[in-house]
């Protein structure tokens, strides 16, 4: 039976130590709360760090049989693993780099090969657990190689990788030094998850400049898997937080509250102590207030309350010491006896305690400088039902993505975060009841079941396509089956692309040269008299001519435009024009002296803009401006205008490789056809060859072809197998 195994860097309860032995305390944060309807049924399970350390066995087997009731498996962790896997490598370079403080990142090489370590570790105790069928849903940025290493331990599991922290732009990224294996390490997942579009995006960008992949949408192509990114911003217990906000007990505590500040108007922030929250920048604000609109002087409070949070990290000391320099600050400048203006509280408090101060409060302000989602925000909204409130959000959250009926500031420029309190306080609660329900309606149906449901839908319906996909990749099963057919076969025609099959693409057109190991194997495969091989490419005649003028091949160049056979002198397709081509060249040549390293190539009966040597993404961008600036002349001359790999290609519309196929097979009826290519201008040629033929596609791309091969290393390998059989 398939079963879902969730794993993060801690458990979703943590073990303490009591006089008696062991103790569970659960957690409240939202992943726990959100992922509890998922491991607490049979059979599911949740790997983790049970947020203890020691390295006897007899108790690690007590911690073992403790979590074990509630589906949970511990991956126990040194002391010293702890402080540089987790401390130092996940929140000394991850989030420093991902949160955008860049300045805060230290890069040091014990704390990378811990943050290896400790991944390996989490692979292999999933290795021990996981069986046919099975979903691995991997949680955070603590984890970002354990996708890659599962993968390949079992190329055919679900796994799924979900990241709550923003992503940021590459160029930021690309400070990293291990950024590439981060990267290679998340896409071993078949679903990638993101709060928001941005950071989903952010990551796509990140693949395609620094790992040079190709990409159609959401989708992002790598050898041994597909990786689909995409944006599920995460919800809350909704139900949960406006049952507690109607209870009694609660409404009870709320007036209390209130009661202790004299019945002002509390502004209330709720922050774990990090950099990232803009807690600096939100007292400074709230100092504005009152320096600004002074007639609320007695009449507010600022309640405060800062989770403790990695007290152990040099940075955080040194922000909580500022914290409680500048809270000290204002509170002496402008309070007094009666009227204390911050109330400020360092601690952890439960979860019916942070219900009485959502219920008490009359503005939240959630005002990150950088945010992956916040879930604050939408545990006030749920508990403001049947009250009245307003949610100050700052435009950098990924919940301000969802929640626009908020108040939206930017948390740097103070006075406008001043100038929204002010508001806030004062609005009519009229306009306070529909922004609260505008946001309900949102917080209500995108909720944490919501989000669990479509994630969880999602990753099956892509491991189904993958699926699909791969039963066409050619393994040694499809390999037998071909070679069964080339075996038994009395005549066979091979049909070749050369750049992007034969070889590799270069930076210079140039360079692609066959090597002697090629021409060998094309001579071996040629010389079995059932065998006859066309070379079918895109290159200029006198290319081929040159480099296979040692190897009696039949060689077809420019998509079909000419050729050597059936006599091996070099023959022009017929009726063909190039009256067209000084127009094109004109309009290409403005687009090459504004792209840095785009060239164009001429041929007899095309025009070629190159780009592949352009910065990444320009390329892209002038490449669609030029196929729209070319519509017109392809439209007015019957042109065929082809956007290839880092390629585009206006030809004569009679021409292709599936027509020149065709052309070639007349001769004769071969009982074995065998057409290979990367391109799309294989795709004619896939389309149009019988449907006995069998087409393969260099890459695992949107193909007509009948199978595929990862790369474009797999070729030779695979025409060396069919000539010796092995």
């Amino acid at each position: 039976m398939r079963k879902t195994i969730i794993v993060s860097n801690r458990l979703p309860v943590k073990v303490l130590r009591s006089a008696t032995g062991f103790i569970l305390q659960t957690s409240e944060g939202g992943l726990a709360t959100g992922l509890g309807s998922i491991y607490n049924q049979a059979g599911n399970i949740w790997i983790g760090w049970p947020g203890i350390c020691t390295e006897d066995a007899a108790e690690q087997e007590q911690i073992r049989l403790l979590l074990q009731e509630f589906n949970l498996i511990p991956v126990f962790l040194t002391k010293e693993a702890i402080e540089r896997f987790y401390e130092g490598f996940s929140n000394e370079v991850i989030w420093p780099i991902c949160h955008y403080h860049p300045s805060y990142a230290v890069y040091k090489e014990e704390n990378w090969s811990s943050y290896q370590q400790v991944n390996t570790i989490f692979a292999r105790q999933i290795q021990q657990l996981v069986v046919a069928g099975d979903e691995v849903w991997i949680h955070d940025y603590q984890l970002m190689l354990l996708p890659e290493l599962l993968r390949q331990q079992n190329d055919l599991l679900s796994i799924a990788y979900f990241q709550h922290i923003p992503f940021p732009s590459h160029e930021l990224f690309r400070l990293i030094p291990w950024r590439n294996q981060l990267l290679r390490g998340i896409l071993g997942a078949d679903l990638i998850g993101f709060h928001t579009y941005d950071d989903s995006r952010y990551f796509i960008d990140a693949c395609v400049h620094l790992l040079d992949l190709k990409t159609r949408k959401n989708l992002v192509k790598h050898v041994g898997n597909s990786s689909y990114v995409e944006a599920y911003p995460m919800g809350i217990d909704n139900k949960k937080f406006e049952r507690l906000a109607a209870s009694p007990q609660v409404i009870a505590r709320a007036a209390v509250i209130k009661a202790a500040f004299n019945e002002s108007q509390l502004i209330l922030s709720i922050d774990r102590l990090d950099y990232s929250k803009g807690i600096i920048e939100r007292i400074h604000a709230y100092e504005q207030l009152l320096i600004q609109y002074p007639q609320y002087k007695k009449k507010v409070v600022y309640y405060m309350l800062v989770v403790p949070s990695r007290d152990a990290v040099s940075q955080y000391k040194i922000l909580k010491d500022e914290i409680d320099r500048l809270v000290g600050s204002v509170n002496a400048r402008y309070g007094s006896s009666d009227w204390t203006p911050i109330a400020y509280f360092y601690n952890t408090y439960p979860i019916e305690e942070l219900s009485a101060l959502y219920v008490a409060a009359s503005v939240c302000l959630v005002t990150p400088i950088r945010d992956g989602m916040n879930l604050v925000c939408k545990e006030f909204i749920a508990s403001k039902r049947h009250g009245k409130g307003v949610l100050i959000l700052s435009e950098l959250a990924g919940s301000a993505k969802e929640l626009i009926d908020a108040i939206l500031v930017n948390p740097c420029e103070i006075n406008g975060v001043a100038h929204a309190i002010a508001n806030s306080l004062s609005m009519p609660e009229e306009e306070q009841r529909a922004r609260l329900d505008g946001s309900l309606e949102n917080v209500s149906t995108y909720n944490i079941d919501h989000w669990v449901q479509q994630f969880t839908t999602r990753l099956r319906e892509i491991k189904s396509l993958q699926q699909s996909e791969m039963s066409r990749k050619i393994g040694e099963t499809i390999f037998q089956k071909i070679y069964t057919q080339y075996k038994d076969a009395y005549q066979r025609v091979f049909f070749i692309d050369y750049d992007g099959t034969l070889v590799a693409f270069f930076k210079e057109v140039d360079q692609a040269k066959p090597s002697v190991e090629l021409l060998d194997l094309l001579r071996e495969l040629q010389a079995d008299p059932k065998n006859k091989v066309v070379i079918i490419s895109g290159r200029k005649q006198e290319t081929l001519a040159a480099w296979f003028a040692t190897v009696p091949l039949t060689l077809i160049g420019e998509h079909g435009a000419w050729s050597n056979f059936p006599d091996g002198i070099w023959h022009s397709k017929s009726g063909l024009s190039d009256v067209w081509k000084e127009a094109c060249k004109l309009i290409m040549q403005r687009y090459v002296a504004r792209t840095p390293g785009a060239f164009i190539e001429e041929k007899s009966y095309s025009m070629v803009f190159h780009y592949r040597k352009v910065q990444k993404g320009l390329g892209r961008f002038r490449a669609l401006e030029l196929i729209d600036q070319l519509r017109y002349l392809s439209s007015e001359y019957g042109l065929q205008l082809l956007d290839g790999d880092d390629v585009i290609e206006l030809k004569n519309a009679e021409v292709n490789k599936g027509r020149a196929a065709l052309s070639y097979l007349e001769n004769f009826n071969p009982d074995f056809i065998f057409a290979i290519g990367d391109d799309a201008t294989d795709e004619d040629m896939f389309a149009m060859l019988p449907e006995k033929a069998i087409t393969v596609k260099v890459g695992n791309k949107d193909t007509q072809a009948s199978y595929f091969v990862e790369q474009q290393i797999e070729v030779f390998p695979l025409l060396k197998r069919l000539i010796s059989g092995d």
